[in-house]
């Protein structure tokens, strides 16, 4: 015979937990529900608790595909405890799968206030940047609602949540310590690699890109460990960059910091292997979503194949991260001639 199941909030939301995990979502649903009826009847104000359970409905109507309640969800949610990240992400699935791109951007990039780490949330944004593009043209950014300002007190309310509520950072930084290789390199494999790329590196300044894709290639077979902890301003580089794509003594020392993948699709470029480039940038974005070089380098290497749209779509990404960025806005402008 099953045990009597307890009728407390507590009780009702721990069951609730373990059918979700069962994949049993409607009657993870149904539990919350009752939850939510009996932390009513109790009379005492819990915003925090409701939020969490009208949260955990907003889930499980999302998986079932139901998004139009997962979205009442998770705004209950959020009027209970403004700033949350997991409803704001919940409803920005939602919005995005209902094809609300304006609504599922603000979400995502509100997301990204509290912690610019998060994996989906950095993916949510790539995404609808360019179902926007494609919907709105060129101008999307001037159509978009305007994206709340986060405080700083909610943000810190994050920090200090338990470590079962930051599941998706961890997530997140497990991304981008980890690679796509199935063995885990030794010590010497990363040194090896290392070494390397050094010698990449030199011969890059001195001109020989073709020998140092070569050097590339082979430090990526010891380890790619590197190409994941990168995230390097352009700003660093300013002159890097120009129609001639040489490099010169100044950025000697930017070279240095990046990874073997980045300054690969770096050869690529001067070698006019635009395809090859375009492949090494999407991975080393796949590793790191905010690796401005690389959406820079693809963004040149799209306008040099005539994908003009793609390219946009890429510098478009880039000043998200640094709106300033003089190379990037002066590349846009370029592109967008192309465009028109």
């Amino acid at each position: 015979m099953a045990p009597k199941l307890s009728d407390s909030v507590e009780g009702l939301r721990a069951a609730g937990n373990q059918s979700f995990r069962n994949g049993q979502f409607a009657e993870a649903a149904a539990l919350y529900s009752r939850a939510l009826r009996a932390l009513e009847a109790q009379g005492s104000s819990n915003p925090g608790e409701e939020s969490i359970l009208y949260s955990n409905r907003a889930v499980c109507h999302l998986k079932d595909g139901n998004c139009k309640d997962c979205i009442k969800d998770c705004t209950l949610a959020l009027d209970l405890v403004p700033f949350s990240l997991k409803p704001l992400l919940r409803r920005a699935s939602a919005y995005e799968a209902l094809e609300k791109y304006p609504l599922a951007y603000v979400d995502y990039k509100t997301a990204l206030q509290i912690d610019d780490r998060v994996t989906s949330a950095l993916e949510g944004i790539n995404r609808m940047s360019r179902a926007l593009m494609d919907s709105l043209g060129p101008e999307w950014r001037l159509k978009l609602p305007l994206t709340p300002l986060v405080p700083v007190s909610a943000q810190k309310r994050w920090e200090s949540l338990p470590s079962e509520c930051r599941r998706e950072r961890a997530k997140s930084k497990f991304r981008e310590t980890t690679t796509a290789k199935s063995r885990v390199p030794s010590a010497g494999d990363v040194e090896r690699a290392r070494v390397l790329k050094e010698e990449g590196n030199e011969l890059v300044k001195k001109g020989n890109h073709k020998k140092a894709v070569e050097k590339y290639s082979e430090s990526l077979s010891f380890s790619d460990v590197e190409s994941a902890t990168y995230s390097n301003s352009l700003g660093a580089f300013q002159g890097e960059l120009e129609a001639s794509l040489l490099l010169t003594a100044n950025t000697s020392a930017c070279i240095s910091s990046e990874s073997s993948i980045c300054l690969r699709a770096l050869c690529h470029l001067v070698l006019k292997q635009y395809k090859e480039a375009v492949k090494d940038c999407t991975e080393a974005l796949r590793l790191d979503g905010r690796n401005v070089k690389a959406f820079y380098r693809r963004a040149q290497a799209y306008k040099a194949l005539k994908d003009y749209k793609s390219s946009f779509e890429d510098i478009s990404c880039l000043l998200q991260l640094e709106p300033r960025n003089g190379p990037a806005q002066k590349l846009q402008q370029e592109v967008n001639q192309s465009l028109n």
